[in-house]
């Protein structure tokens, strides 16, 4: 903090969301502001000899020059403690259904409300005892803080000595929980509630490489283009093509422990939707409802653009927190381009030299501190303790153009591209991510982990796959220019199997109670046994059995719907490989018979 005396300042320009002020002796950069006679909540974000430039995160109509200007002393930062899960917060972290109850439906300017309970009692129960030597990081007591959730209470960073009292009881969250004799004398009394700096990444011992995929359910992103957990992804594409059902589909089934959603300048309905839902949805690892393991934070296309910037990092700050307790944790940020476009019309009013499009020039490296915020860590603690938190962001481009800026900035420091398509989402193709224009750099990674933990061939069934996909697009230009008569029956049978790798692997329907998520097991066990019947097909042809016979077994229609088999009977996808097999094996005997006969 700045040890200088702070002084009131008075509000000379207006314009949009930018307050110019001046008179703020001692402010600094990025220090929050109470802006107006209404106190509007605000940010510093530059400053020039005796003028200050606040970006106000509420509507600043009716506010004009000659107003007050008052400094907090503080950068904007998030309270952190048990409550944060379940709730729903709008970007600077005020709680939106506490808001709700005390000024109705729509949020007053200039309304505040403490982010966490303050009159909630908690039950902790210690893990460490008087006398035990604590340090950063380190966990003296848990909170079930939902059914699912054991909130872990930890030693601030800057912290540590010996503790001097501790007990198991009910408090709330600004009652003192324990008390540190610190090394070179004095006491410091710890309580549940902590805050940090949304804009400085909370301290770790040391990065690890990934080594797990973050399993999401969704067949065409674990088999094909896997996140590792702690990785980070973007997910591109244009206005209808699926992102947000995309986004809502990892939140709900990803298998992190916790999930931060943060819709940034999305439509309203969209949020609605997640609200609804989620509260009624069931986790399927603990048969809880979803939102007991989910933090919301909602800045809609409604609310005012300024507070998008500090909806993400107030996200990703709530996400660290429950990563340093150890937990693998998963944000998903729905879409950084509106963001991009706050930051755009900041820096338009700021009269800073455009970048490409009008972005600023600072673009890039934003988008980095967001994202580079990501990782597989080892926590700031005495003891070993591993976390990870996993980033996944929309972009929506204009009319689907990759190569503009955000995604160009975005695709800069992530490593998983799920490309949308239009054209698949046309054709009623969902998740409509376009198999050929995506990747993946945690493939490797993500192989050898499957290839040990569900079955050895699990990354040739993939490449295999692949290369079908890719070869069906080269045959399908041959289509177009001479027609399918031109074709052989290897390749005919080729397509087919694409089509079944399209239709009956990768196109999944998120509103199906059965289809909306599948294991692993159950996705490699789904195209082994569309693989095995083009293996088994295409021996089939070289003895003279008819295409048209083995594509009208009465087996080969069983494999469309062999994707609605529950999880706890994926055995029948096995026995439906053994029907084919032998299916096939029967053709082949009656295509010998009639070969010899000739």
């Amino acid at each position: 903090m700045n040890s200088a005396k702070r002084t009131d300042g008075t509000i000379v320009k207006v314009s949009g969301p930018l307050v110019v002020a001046q008179g703020l002796a001692g402010t600094k950069m990025y220090e929050m502001v109470r802006v107006g006679k209404m106190g509007l909540f605000g940010e510093v974000i530059e400053i020039r000899g005796n003028r200050f430039s606040i970006q106000v995160y509420e509507e600043t109509e009716g506010i004009g020059p000659g107003e007050p200007v008052a400094p907090t002393g503080a950068p904007l930062t998030v309270e952190l403690g048990p409550g944060l899960i379940g709730s729903i917060f709008d970007g600077v972290q005020r709680p939106l259904d506490r808001l709700r109850t005390k000024y109705g439906d729509f949020v007053v300017r200039g309304a505040a409300a403490p982010p966490l309970d303050r009159e909630k009692r908690w039950h902790f129960v210690p893990r460490k005892k008087v006398g035990d030597r604590v340090s950063a990081g380190d966990i003296i007591g848990v909170i079930p803080e939902t059914h699912i959730v054991e909130h872990r209470v930890m030693i601030p960073p800057g912290w540590g000595g010996s503790i001097k009292s501790i007990s198991e009881r009910d408090l709330t969250i600004e009652e003192t929980v324990a008390v540190i004799a610190g090394e070179e004398g004095g006491e410091k009394e710890l309580t549940l509630l902590q805050r940090w700096p949304v804009r400085s990444p909370r301290p770790v011992r040391r990065r690890l490489s990934p080594v797990a995929p973050l399993v999401t359910g969704q067949r065409v992103l674990d088999m094909l283009f896997p996140i590792a957990k702690g990785g980070t992804a973007c997910v591109p594409g244009p206005f209808g093509s699926g992102k947000t059902v995309v986004q809502h589909q990892l939140a709900k089934w990803a298998d992190a422990e916790l999930i931060v959603y943060v819709g940034c300048g999305e439509r309203g309905n969209e949020m609605t939707e997640v609200l609804i839902e989620f509260p009624e949805l069931i986790d399927p690892r603990s048969g809880r409802p979803l939102i007991e393991r989910t933090i919301l934070v909602a800045n809609t296309s409604n609310m005012p653009v300024a507070a998008r910037e500090a909806s993400v990092f107030t996200g990703i700050t709530m996400a660290e927190y429950y990563r340093d307790m150890g937990y693998s944790v998963a944000l998903m940020a729905d879409s950084t381009s509106r963001w991009a476009e706050a930051m755009r019309e900041m820096s338009g009013r700021l009269e800073e030299m455009p970048g490409e499009e009008g972005y600023p020039a600072y673009l890039s490296s934003r988008m980095a501190s967001f994202y580079e915020r990501a990782g597989r860590v080892i926590c700031e603690a005495a003891e070993e303790r591993e976390g990870s938190l996993s980033v996944i962001g929309a972009v929506s481009p204009p009319g689907g153009d990759l190569s503009e800026p955000v995604v160009q900035a975005t695709l800069r420091v992530v490593k998983v591209f799920w490309s949308l398509d239009d054209k698949l989402a046309g054709q009623r193709h969902f998740p409509a991510i376009n198999w050929l224009s995506s990747y993946s750099l945690y493939q490797e990674l993500v192989d050898r982990y499957a290839n040990e933990k569900i079955n050895p061939h699990w990354a040739k069934n993939r490449q295999e796959a692949m290369a079908i996909l890719k070869r069906e697009s080269e045959l399908e230009e041959l289509v177009r220019l001479v027609g399918m008569d031109a074709l052989s029956v290897q390749d005919r049978l080729l397509l087919e199997a694409a089509k079944m790798i399209r239709e009956d692997f990768l196109h999944q329907n998120a509103y199906d109670a059965v289809d909306t998520y599948t294991s692993l097991l159950k996705q490699f066990k789904l195209l082994q046994v569309i693989l095995a019947f083009y293996h088994w097909a295409y021996q089939a042809i070289t003895v003279g059995v008819e295409i048209n016979d083995l594509l009208s077994l009465p087996a080969r229609g069983e494999i469309s719907r062999a994707k609605n088999i529950p999880e706890e009977k994926v055995r029948a996808i096995d026995e439906l490989r053994e029907r084919i097999r032998s299916s096939i094996e029967a053709l082949k005997l009656t295509g010998e018979a009639m070969g010899q006969k000739v």
